[in-house]
């Protein structure tokens, strides 16, 4: 008998198997049908189910079709066109066994609250003083590329330049679909060694930008009380100081309870950079809760990959040798050009399948 590659995950298919069943009984139940919020409650735990239990029904008669070309060629008597033809149908049916493990495994993990949400981008020069400031900027036009590829929209919500193209600061709403799922893991300090343009000797400088990426939030998601916020209005200003601005619609919100600050000074309405940092500060807001809660699970489990620490140095772009190495999975790409011009997906999708792997790890075990 063909057994499956992963028992384990059998097991848990099995247990889920019996919940659904039960839970078919239950909303039968004329007791529960005339409680309505257990009702609607069960029945929509078993619509959650209903994607993994036909998963594993496919699943379970992919094993049964594995089993009869396994009889067949066992069987001696055969004749050699069956066989062969046996041998082709097994080949077939264990690669397509494999890749629904693969997907029963995504299954079995708990869903992410906010993979679906758009996404703030905050990018920040770190230490190096210009030459880092020219990285956020080569990094926020990677970024940008990187959406651009996906068919995703970005729209600048704060930004301050240098005089010489760099950045000292830029933050970004990107709105599309799994945006923040495929952004989440570049939260962190971004490394970059390469010879600075203002370097007469060429010496190789290394610099740090920090980049913060953060769930967008709806007002639903947070509750923010008027009465919490201080409200401060300035002249918005350039590079050197120069005045962009004759009248005070550059916005300051103070968040009381955190001390979260948020500026905005992009735009000339006073109302536009308001409504633009609402958007900064409830997504803030919402990551403090989020890392809150995620502190309270840190015992029961410690992710691998991480989303959120941004003292954490996860990523070295080397120029000279053309490589960038994200340090929390160990990959090294020796093609760091193509990957500033936003080709991105390679590494983000090692960073995604080390996070399901370390979360799978997690649902196994409990």
């Amino acid at each position: 008998m063909t057994t499956p590659n992963d028992p384990i995950i059998v097991q848990k298919l099995e247990m889920m198997r019996e919940r659904f069943d039960g839970l078919a009984h239950s909303l039968s139940d004329p007791q529960i049908i005339a409680d309505q919020a257990q009702f609607q409650r069960l029945a929509k735990e078993r619509a959650e189910l209903e994607e993994v239990m036909e998963q594993y029904r496919q699943y379970q008669a992919v094993i049964k079709e594995i089993e009869a070309t396994d009889e067949m060629l066992r069987d001696a008597k055969a004749e050699a066109d069956l066989r062969k033809m046996a041998e082709h149908e097994h080949q077939e049916l264990s690669g397509r066994k494999d890749q629904m493990e693969k997907h029963l495994k995504q299954l079995l993990l708990p869903k992410e609250p906010h993979d679906d949400k758009n996404t703030i981008l905050e990018i920040r020069a770190g230490t190096g003083g210009d030459e880092a400031a020219l990285f956020s900027a080569e990094l926020f036009r990677m970024y940008t590329r990187y959406a651009e590829n996906h068919r995703w929209h970005v729209e600048i919500l704060s930004s301050s330049p240098t005089g010489i193209g760099g950045l000292k600061e830029v933050i970004a709403a990107i709105e599309g679909k799994g945006v923040y799922h495929r952004f989440k893991f570049e939260s962190g300090v971004h490394r970059v060694q390469r010879v600075p343009l203002t370097e007469a000797g060429g010496r190789i400088h290394t610099s740090a930008v920090t980049v913060a990426v953060l769930p967008e939030a709806e007002e639903v998601d947070i509750t923010i009380d008027p009465s919490d916020l201080r409200i401060d209005t300035f002249c918005s200003s350039g590079p050197g100081g120069q005045s962009v601005n004759t009248t005070h619609s550059a916005i300051r919100i103070t968040h009381i309870p955190t001390h979260t600050v948020v500026s905005c000074q992009d735009e000339r309405s006073q109302l536009k950079n308001r409504t633009k940092a609402m958007r900064v500060l409830r997504a803030r807001l919402l990551e403090v809760e989020q890392n809150r809660r995620e502190a309270e699970m840190a015992k029961a489990r410690k992710s691998q990959v991480g989303t959120g620490d941004r003292s954490e140095k996860i990523r070295t772009y080397n120029f000279p040798q053309n490589r960038i190495t994200d340090h929390r999975i160990g990959l090294t790409l020796h093609r760091l050009t193509q990957v500033l011009e936003g080709d991105l997906d390679e590494m983000v999708d090692a960073l995604i399948e080390a996070d399901q792997a370390d979360r799978l790890n997690t649902v196994m075990a409990s």
